[in-house]
């Protein structure tokens, strides 16, 4: 039998391959933090170490930053990465696409339900709250996922450790460079989702760019397959 014929009869290779899945939830992940640092109170709901340094700057009385928010958001996060752990345990054993379809239908639900939310109370108190505990809740589900699936050099949310591979494995690091294009791509990928975002969120408000995310997770989990 062929490769491609193989290629053909094994559902796990069937869809989008999980590096160009994971570099489109790279842009998702710009959107939402445009959506929450630029219009939620400066509290990131997808980049967790930006939100322990938000809360620090919280703690210390600087103005523009909140506790309440930020704390909302770093629990909210947890408990998705722990729902997240528990379907790793039922699926991870098992069919990678599948796992990764449950996980992105799911976030594409939470991130559908919080544009609802941004469309229907725009501006309310609560409105806020939901929405950090919605998109925080999802970026957790989705990054316990992503840990778990081990794709190197993407992990969707943050960029530090891509960075200084991309710089410290490059020629001019002594390196061969070989992940340098997976690496330029991730960088370029959040560069995007942030600078999109940021734009609907100036011109649009909150609801559009959600929207905008959770129709891509969407299309991601109908899409991906179970191969790197």
């Amino acid at each position: 039998m062929s490769t491609e014929t193989k290629k053909t009869h094994d559902p796990e290779a069937r869809g989008v391959r999980l590096v160009a899945v994971l570099l489109s939830l790279t842009v998702v992940s710009g959107l939402i933090d445009a959506v929450s640092y630029l219009g939620l109170g400066h509290v990131f709901t997808a980049n967790m170490t930006g939100n322990v340094v938000v809360l620090g700057f919280a703690a210390a009385g600087a103005p523009g930053f909140s506790i309440p928010h930020t704390s909302t958001s770093l629990a909210c996060f947890l408990v998705g990465a722990a729902v997240g752990g528990r379907i790793a345990g039922r699926y991870g054993g098992g069919s990678r696409r599948t796992w990764a379809r449950v996980t992105l239908t799911a976030e594409a639900v939470f991130v559908g339900i919080s544009a609802v939310v941004a469309f229907a109370a725009p501006g309310a108190t609560a409105t806020a709250y939901a929405l950090i505990a919605l998109t925080a809740f999802a970026m957790g589900l989705r990054n316990a996922t992503v840990r778990k699936l081990g794709v190197p050099d993407l992990t969707t949310t943050v960029l530090t450790m891509t960075l200084t591979g991309l710089a410290s494995d490059s020629p001019a690091g002594d390196g061969s460079g070989h992940r340098s294009p997976r690496r330029t791509a991730a960088v370029l990928a959040m560069l995007a989702g942030a600078t999109l975002g940021a734009w609907l969120v100036i011109h649009h408000g909150l609801g559009l760019p959600l929207l905008l995310a959770a129709l891509l997770a969407g299309v991601l989990a109908v899409a991906t397959s179970g191969r790197e």
